[in-house]
């Protein structure tokens, strides 16, 4: 009898440790680690942009053979440093990235996202880590080049980006032709080299890298410009509502000084791809 419930007790460890390595392999090659996903566009250089290769400090996009590169990506790197985790980038379309963060799929958004009042209904975000202006991308050599009001562009054909204020801001604009919004700034950079608009809204960054990518292309900076918030201008890392992270993220966005983010920017404009 002693030997008998010796044996089963010998199975039913066996059968215990087997249960627990399956359990174990279940979960794949990132088990026991501690990720923080982030979700962005790459596809708004110079803060974030798909490249083909790790160069320049590009992270892996998740479920991709493609790389994430550009401002938001470096800015992504510091936090996850600074909170001890893995930094898993997840390629999102503009439109799903909320949704995205809302669901949990994502831990927050590092996306050129500005903290705007209709934001922070739905999600929750960080201090600012970076502020920029507004300009106008036109086609050198065209009819706009010389703008120094927004004024100057009644009777023009302008876009921005769908679902950004940038597209709101055209309403200032007196006879202006606001055309449909577009879902991604590469399309209108397209839509301006055929013609097909006059000018399309953006921050300064994005400006300098158009003009930087296409000769054909030139930025206005206003002297009498759109009329904006300081949320509207600003940009910080979106967070689920209560979010765990935030207070860490302030304290370490805190420690990345005003011109170390000019550095950081510069660098991004110099490294996006020409493609770009």
């Amino acid at each position: 009898m002693q030997r008998k419930l010796s044996l089963l007790m010998v199975i039913a460890l066996a059968v215990v440790m087997l249960v627990a390595g399956c359990s174990s392999n279940d979960k794949g090659p990132d088990a026991g680690k501690d990720t923080f996903r982030v979700g962005l566009e790459a596809d708004y250089p110079p803060f974030n942009w798909t490249q083909l290769t790790d160069a320049n400090g590009a992270v892996p996009i998740e479920g991709s053979a493609e790389f994430a590169g550009g401002y938001d990506v470096e800015i992504a790197k510091r936090i996850a440093e600074g909170l001890g985790k893995e930094l898993v980038i997840v390629k999102t379309e503009w439109d799903g990235l909320v949704p995205a963060l809302t669901s949990g799929t994502i831990d927050a958004i590092i996306a050129g996202m500005s903290p705007t009042a209709e934001r922070w209904e739905t999600i929750d975000f960080s201090d600012n880590y970076y502020k920029s202006d507004l300009v106008m991308v036109v086609r050198k050599g065209g009819a706009y080049e010389n703008a120094t009001s927004i004024q100057d562009f009644s009777g023009a054909k302008i876009t921005a980006q769908l679902n950004t204020f940038h597209y709101s801001v055209i309403d200032q604009i007196d006879g202006v032709i606001k055309e449909t919004a577009m879902d991604n700034f590469s399309a209108m950079r397209v839509a301006l080299e055929s013609g097909l608009i006059d000018g399309y809204v953006s921050e300064r960054p994005e400006g300098v890298s158009a003009t930087a990518a296409n000769e054909k292309f030139a930025m206005v900076e206003f002297t009498d410009g759109f009329v904006t918030s300081d949320d509207d201008t600003a940009i910080a890392v979106g967070l689920a509502k209560g979010s765990e992270y935030r207070e860490q993220i302030n304290e370490i966005l805190a420690g990345i000084s005003l011109e170390e983010q000019t550095e950081i920017m510069d660098a991004a404009i110099l490294n996006q791809p020409a493609a770009q």
